[in-house]
């Protein structure tokens, strides 16, 4: 079925009248995740929401995150940092469309949105011999050519993601210096100041926080936005692992940073890191994973601790319907987990999940 639709495709095309495509031509797929398989090869997948596969495109090296264009069956696969490539995928076809590169004296950070019609695509990237961040522009219209760049507002821009229903992109600015000379290391930790920035598309500061100055070494990494445009952001403590503050701050337009945790003995079990961040699907939760601990918390969106449930290297998350969230693991799973502490194994695969599961 899937090749008599290409070959149709093949010969619309020909005869100059192309359909429109949208993800629903690609299998309807409801999440992307990148996964590294039993042979040591890395692919971006397509999974629907119970979990089963519905694509695999290979990558040329170790993937992060990606993100899904938001109207036809394209996605851009993020190399981890301090990857260099992005992959631009036509995820119908099954193939590779173009090759973006971080331009000399910068690399990727592994995670990029689209603006709200899909034509532009902001990339978050280090500007590593001096020590600042950038947001890369790519146009889609022009066939990928880098067309702009702009500050992050900070260090070490990690995730980027957008305001529902317009272009101001939310960008969190980890604090970190790093370089490829010295591979992951962290180069100012004493010294380093981590920021939550709002940005117009065209680069403009509209507002930033950051966290208290005593907790300055609580890096914001990863973040989550509900349709009512609350940020929830996950964060990963550079001291002492057994003095960590809280790893979740959600975050409103014109507020503070309010920061949420669980008791102390479920809060250590956190290891210190939060590796990801989801709303549920009716963004009345809020879920933190953390792989090291091998532990998903759920909060309520006020922040107040619910519940958490044990999954070895659980890391991706992504909202499911009601109150639950999908999250995969470096074990392969794929499961659904929700606040009342339902916990229900959707599938498993021979593949080590990495660490984000984007929603389509």
């Amino acid at each position: 079925m899937q090749s008599t639709r290409r070959g149709f495709l093949a010969g619309m095309m020909a005869a100059g009248a192309v359909p429109a495509t949208s993800w629903a031509e690609a299998g309807n797929p409801a999440y992307l995740a990148a996964a590294r398989d039993s042979d040591g090869a890395y692919h971006l997948a397509g999974l629907a929401r119970d979990g089963a596969g519905r694509f695999s495109i290979p990558l040329p090296g170790r993937g992060h995150a990606a993100t899904a264009h938001p109207k036809h069956p394209e996605a851009i696969a993020f190399a981890r940092r301090p990857g260099t490539f992005a992959l631009v995928i036509d995820c119908l076809a099954g193939r590779e469309i173009t090759r973006l590169e971080a331009p000399e004296g910068r690399h990727f950070y592994g995670h990029g949105v689209f603006s709200q019609d899909g034509n532009l695509l902001f990339t978050p990237e280090n500007d590593y011999d001096n020590g600042t961040g950038v947001i890369g522009v790519w146009d889609r219209s022009a066939h990928w050519d880098r067309v702009g760049a702009f500050s992050s507002g900070g260090t070490g821009p990690h995730e980027i993601t957008r305001l529902p229903g317009q272009d101001v992109l939310v960008v969190a600015n980890g604090g970190i210096e790093t370089h490829p000379e010295t591979g992951r290391a962290k180069l100012n930790i004493p010294d380093m100041r981590p920021n939550l920035s709002y940005i117009t598309a065209n680069g403009h500061l509209l507002e930033q926080v950051e966290p208290p100055v005593a907790d300055h070494m609580n890096s914001l990494r990863h973040l989550a936005v509900n349709a009512d445009g609350l940020v929830a952001c996950a964060l990963q403590w550079q001291g002492d692992r057994f003095d960590a503050p809280a790893l979740l701050a959600i975050h409103r337009q014109g507020g503070a940073l309010q920061f949420a945790m669980a008791s102390d003995t479920q809060h250590l079990q956190m290891q210190a890191y939060g590796g990801s961040v989801s709303f549920s699907g009716d963004g009345s939760h809020i879920a933190v994973t953390s792989p090291r601990g091998g532990v998903a918390q759920i909060f309520d969106r006020d922040g107040a601790f619910l519940t958490q449930h044990s999954l070895e290297d659980v890391c991706g998350a992504a909202p499911a319907t009601g109150t639950g969230f999908i999250v995969t693991t470096g074990t392969g799973e794929v499961a659904e987990i929700d606040a009342s502490g339902k916990y229900q194994k959707l599938s498993q695969h021979t593949r080590q999940w990495d660490n984000h599961l984007i929603a389509i």
